[in-house]
């Protein structure tokens, strides 16, 4: 094996990693002001660190709330299903499912519940470098 192809071998990416949603749920308020219960599938603490990014599915339930909260990174908020009113810097706009909100670092962040349905989202944002 030449010098070269074995210095790719140590380069190599790590194995992929396969998580299934239901091995990460837990019941709990949601973050930024504790407003309602939620249901929150935390999916990337289930990869070997390091990894470089966080992937979350959070269900907030009737009435609850990612409160208001600066963020030091951008963010995406995809609406899975139900209904919400998401927040950056004063500015408020309506989710429903299919859309999302692409988040900017330094913003002043939050996202509500609206509607009968609970409202399902997919949360993902970059680590800081390791």
């Amino acid at each position: 094996m030449s010098l070269a192809a074995a210095l790719s071998l140590l380069a190599a990416a790590p194995a992929m990693v396969v998580i299934d949603e239901k091995t990460t749920r837990r019941e709990e308020v949601p973050p930024h002001g504790a407003i309602g219960m939620s249901t929150a599938y935390r999916i990337s603490d289930a990869v070997p660190a390091p990894h470089a990014m966080e992937f979350r599915r959070r269900v907030l339930h009737r009435g609850a709330a990612v409160g208001e909260h600066p963020i030091a990174h951008d963010e995406v908020y995809y609406v899975l299903s139900g209904e919400g009113e998401v927040l950056s810097d004063g500015v408020r706009r309506k989710l429903t499912a299919g859309m999302a909100a692409y988040l900017y670092k330094g913003a002043k962040v939050g996202i509500w519940q609206k509607g009968k349905q609970p409202l399902s989202l997919i949360i993902s944002y970059p680590n800081p470098p390791q």
